[in-house]
């Protein structure tokens, strides 16, 4: 059975942390996903999985955005991911189940091959950086690109973490630099504190929703393309039945 947490039940389409600076323009969900969650019609809509990978230089505070996100937790003392973290989220969206799959891969350059490894199949892409390290900012192309090798048409979200450590210029400072990069690499642009837990469970919402969202419509579109495929076929096959009978009709003699 999925049982889900009530903190877990998206109903309303969450909106981003600045509309100006994300690609998705969408203020709800789609009609046609709010009305096939809706009747629930069996073999279109059941339980979704959604593979999200953290991407990003070490230190920037991936894991901690995990942390205070699946676990309501924070720690102080750092320690870096070896290799990739793994955590499953479940959710009900419009009353469906979905289950988002987080893949905290490691920002150590040794450790680089075996996080692209886990790259594969990813339907979200978490590009994280410190507020406090403009570098890492910079950085997020170049993560960005090597994920986007092995994912699947990924929805794409810069992270900035660490809000609470920086003065309220800073942040504004990193916001427009943060939107340019957001741009540049077709990600929306989220600023968070893990130690505080600001944004961090909007954002995830958000990311769901979309992804969520996008899911179902690419399954629609596949159903309807499926049905089409199999009327035109059975309509083929009619006309050739047809023509075949007519080939095989005797002919009438002109004689007698």
């Amino acid at each position: 059975m999925h049982k889900v947490h009530t903190d877990r039940i998206i109903s309303d389409f969450p909106s981003p942390y600045d509309s100006s600076a994300s690609p998705y323009h969408q203020l709800n969900f789609h009609p046609l996903v709010k009305s096939v969650s809706a009747e629930n019609r069996s073999g279109t809509v059941g339980l979704k999985i959604c593979k999200a990978v953290l991407v990003g230089d070490v230190a920037v505070g991936k894991t901690c955005l995990v942390n205070r996100f699946c676990h309501d937790a924070f720690d102080r003392d750092y320690k870096a991911t070896i290799g990739v973290d793994f955590e499953v989220e479940k959710f009900s969206v419009l009353s469906i189940p979905f289950n988002l799959q987080l893949w905290d891969t490691a920002g150590q350059e040794r450790f680089r091959c075996i996080a692209a490894s886990y790259y594969r199949g990813s339907s979200i892409i978490i590009a994280v950086c410190d507020i406090m390290d403009p570098e890492s900012l910079n950085h997020t192309k170049t993560w960005v690109d090597e994920a986007k090798k092995t994912a699947e048409n990924p929805n794409i979200f810069l992270v900035i973490t660490k809000k609470d450590l920086a003065t309220e210029e800073h942040v504004a400072l990193m916001k427009e630099e943060g939107k340019k990069m957001a741009q540049l690499i077709g990600a929306e642009l989220w600023i968070v504190s893990s130690y505080t837990g600001e944004n961090v469970k909007e954002f995830f919402f958000r990311a769901v929703a979309l992804t969520f969202d996008k899911t179902v419509q690419s399954e629609i579109e596949w159903i309807n393309n499926k049905t089409n495929i199999q009327i035109g076929s059975s309509l083929v096959d009619m006309n050739q039945t047809t023509s075949s009978s007519r080939q095989k009709s005797p002919t009438r003699s002109n004689c007698c």
